[in-house]
């Protein structure tokens, strides 16, 4: 885990990777010898407005996992790939996500959340300039690969911060932008890989990067990071302007810093500690929630989406997919106004609930489907359902599985093993995603009903888990969620 590096003096070697920047402290002190803490009002910056900054990570995160969807025609075609050539490609920004992820929870723990956004984007933006000018295949890999560095790295970071600068009564709703995020970048490259060339659309890809560089510069670092770190004047800076300089945050300040001297008795956490309950108990949730998320096929239906809507008798599947990504979208924003009301676990059950109906229908649609003539009515009853299945799952999927798992890892690892708990997480999320990529186009040419039979059967299985295992987080501070595993 992280530490600090100290001098003689006791002058700390550690600084955050990106200062905060000094321009709100400098309008605190004006606003002070004024009187009027109006300007300050004016100028602070909310913590919707970091959330939609940040966002642009997940937006980017989504593009890259969609760009595969409406490209496999013209780059198979243009490069001369075969379909096992175009499966490596679209899952070897898994393969890279696997590396960023080990790396993400050390990067976010010694130089801050914001810097290892900073990091991550930076191998996206080349991964996509790379891709653009590919000549062969070589150059797509070695592009994907660096995407998917960058976007482990991402998907790691994005909800934990999110997690530790929102108020409790607005922490579902803020980590799932997070999700409602990597929609709106699915759903883009959909859009968009109906009317470019796949080299244009990789420069495309480079645009939700290219923003949020800059936009890191106007946002302050987590408080909570801030005040692991020792950094004890940022970290109340941060949290005030973060909440408004006119609310009083004595009580909040005083909590974190309860919390903090409670676990940082020892800095260093090792692998044996993870046999204590209050370390183990959580971290088998979230890894749990992670891994079950990609089990259940989601990846696998989306980034071959173009290829089920074809098989079930849709001429123009293209647009069929774009459509779907569309109502991935819309569902997503529907459990930002549910998760801070309904709750998290009742979420994940009617979620993976509704998941298990319906990838059973698409299962028994497609078994039924393989022995009717094509030109019976039974077959094109069979391939609807097959569609408005998979539509359901996806809906299913976005109420709950999407967002939640990320919300509640975010909320529930202990501050003093965030890095290396986090880390072990994401690694495992992306590795079954990489999985259920790289298996998804093989199975499904293997046997369509089997393969949605597996997906139905892990569906089902979460149900089980989330009734058994998981807590409900909601209305409660990250220290108090963190305090009932003890």
């Amino acid at each position: 885990m992280s530490f600090r590096e100290e001098t003689d003096d006791g002058r700390d070697l550690r600084k955050p990777f990106l200062h905060t920047g000094s321009w709100y402290r400098m309008g605190s002190r004006q606003s002070s010898m004024m009187g009027s803490s109006q300007v300050i009002r004016d100028s602070s910056i909310s913590v919707v407005a970091c959330v939609l900054i940040v966002a642009l990570g997940p937006i980017q995160f989504g593009f890259t996992s969609g760009y595969s969807s409406p490209t496999q025609a013209d780059i198979t075609s243009d490069l001369k790939l075969t379909v096992s050539e175009f499966s490596l490609f679209g899952s070897l920004s898994n393969v890279g996500a696997m590396v960023g992820a080990i790396a993400s929870g050390q990067i976010a723990e010694y130089i801050g959340r914001k810097g290892s956004l900073m990091i991550a984007s930076i191998p996206n933006i080349i991964g996509w300039l790379i891709i653009s000018f590919a000549k062969d295949s070589s150059f797509l890999y070695m592009g994907r690969l660096l995407e998917g560095f960058g976007v482990g790295i991402i998907s790691y970071t994005v909800p934990v911060y999110i997690a530790e600068i929102s108020p409790q009564n607005l922490r579902g709703q803020l980590g799932s932008v997070n999700q409602l995020s990597v929609t709106i970048g699915i759903m883009l490259a959909y859009l968009l890989g109906l009317f470019v060339s796949w080299r244009v659309l990789a420069v495309l890809g480079i645009l939700p990067c290219t923003l949020l560089i800059p936009g890191l510069f106007f946002i302050p670092e987590s408080p909570r990071w801030l005040a692991k770190m020792g950094f004890t004047e940022e970290f109340e800076t941060s949290l005030q302007v973060l909440r408004g300089f006119d609310t009083d945050i004595s009580l909040e300040v005083n909590e974190i810093k309860r919390s903090l001297a409670t676990s940082s008795k020892r800095t260093t956490i090792r692998f044996s500690d993870l046999k204590q309950r209050r370390y183990w108990f959580p971290l088998m949730i979230g890894i749990g929630l992670l891994v079950l998320q990609q089990l259940s096929g989601i990846n696998g239906v989306l980034f071959y989406s173009s290829t089920i809507f074809a098989s079930a008798g849709i001429s123009n599947s293209d647009i069929a997919t774009f459509a779907l990504g569309v109502v991935q979208v819309f569902a997503t924003a529907v459990t930002l106004w549910l998760i801070d009301r309904a709750g998290r676990r009742l979420l994940l059950i009617v979620s993976s609930g509704a998941m298990t109906v319906s990838l059973l229908v698409v299962a028994v649609a497609f078994y039924v489907e393989d022995s009717a003539s094509e030109n019976s009515s039974l077959y094109t009853v069979c391939a609807i359902l097959s569609v408005v299945g998979v539509v359901a799952m996806v809906i299913s999927f976005s109420l709950g599985l999407g967002a939640i798992p990320w919300v509640i890892m975010s909320e529930i690892l202990p501050v003093n093993i965030k890095g290396l708990a986090g880390s072990i997480a994401t690694l495992l999320n992306w590795f079954f995603s990489f999985v259920i990529t790289m298996t998804a186009n093989l199975l499904l040419s293997w046997n369509q009903g089997g393969t949605f039979t597996i997906y139905m059967c892990v569906a089902a299985f979460t149900v089980v888990f989330v009734t058994i295992w998981v807590p409900e987080t909601k209305g409660r501070t990250l220290e108090e969620i963190q305090w009932s595993f003890r």
